[in-house]
């Protein structure tokens, strides 16, 4: 990214163009497709019909989650910027997990008890990896950014001072992550349905606990930020497939 000042903000006709947001859509936008292009190429349990529920039940729960997260990063400060600006603000983070409780109930109320993750899980990452290098390019006008540091990392995001790129951070991250799960889902028979996308939220969610001390965040409870509390109530979610993984990994040092 040499040579790109941050914020990037290119004009062209005369008119300053948002990239962040440009490729926000462009993320949300290639993601649906990748997900449309693995869903022609996999045997999907579910029915098309049950499938469309699902994915509603996704959007509004990533909808209301995402906008309550958001705001209790900074309540003071978000309710000073009004309403518009309430709605407007939004986490990955309590979209994930708003997603999950929103596909939940859906499946919950038509009857349906197959697992959907796994189909999407590649397709998530993949889209989230666009939108931080979105979130990069924007440098602190988005709240990715990091503290202040020395060490060879730092970059300046656009206020002058030495910052942790978080977002690039997230994007190598998710890169190995991805790169990890599709190898998983080469080996179907070896794990349960839904395995995929298990470790995928727990695997994101517990990086994310530990790289928001990296952020200039505001602690209000516990010493934890809002996002590091909900990444708590996502481990606190899953405690069964927390504890059947120590199970497994024990059983495996123990054969070693």
């Amino acid at each position: 990214m040499a040579g790109i000042a941050l914020p990037f903000e290119p004009i062209l006709f005369g008119i300053k163009l948002n990239i962040h947001l440009i490729i926000e859509y462009l993320a949300f936008f290639v993601a649906f497709r990748y997900y449309v292009i693995l869903r022609k190429k996999t045997t999907d349990s579910i029915s098309s019909k049950n499938r469309l529920s699902i994915i509603i039940g996704a959007i509004f729960g990533a909808l209301f989650l995402s906008r309550l997260v958001a705001f209790l990063e900074n309540p003071p400060l978000h309710y000073e910027q009004g309403w518009l600006a309430i709605l407007n603000n939004k986490t990955i983070m309590g979209g994930l997990f708003g997603g999950l409780l929103g596909v939940e109930l859906a499946k919950k109320i038509i009857g349906e008890k197959h697992s959907s993750g796994d189909l999407f899980t590649l397709p998530i990452i993949f889209g989230i990896i666009i939108g931080r290098i979105g979130c990069f390019l924007a440098g602190i006008k988005e709240f990715t950014y990091g503290k202040e540091t020395d060490v060879f990392l730092g970059m300046d995001l656009g206020d002058g001072l030495l910052r942790h790129p978080i977002a690039l951070y997230e994007v190598v991250f998710l890169v190995l992550l991805f790169m990890g799960i599709k190898e998983l889902q080469k080996q179907p028979n070896r794990f349960k349905c839904g395995t995929s996308f298990k470790i995928f939220m727990l695997s994101y969610f517990g990086f994310r606990f530990f790289i928001e001390f990296l952020k200039p965040n505001t602690f209000f409870f516990l010493g934890l930020s809002s996002i590091q509390l909900l990444c708590l109530i996502c481990f606190s979610y899953y405690h069964k497939t927390i504890l059947q993984g120590i199970k497994y990994a024990g059983k495996k040092l123990h054969l070693l």
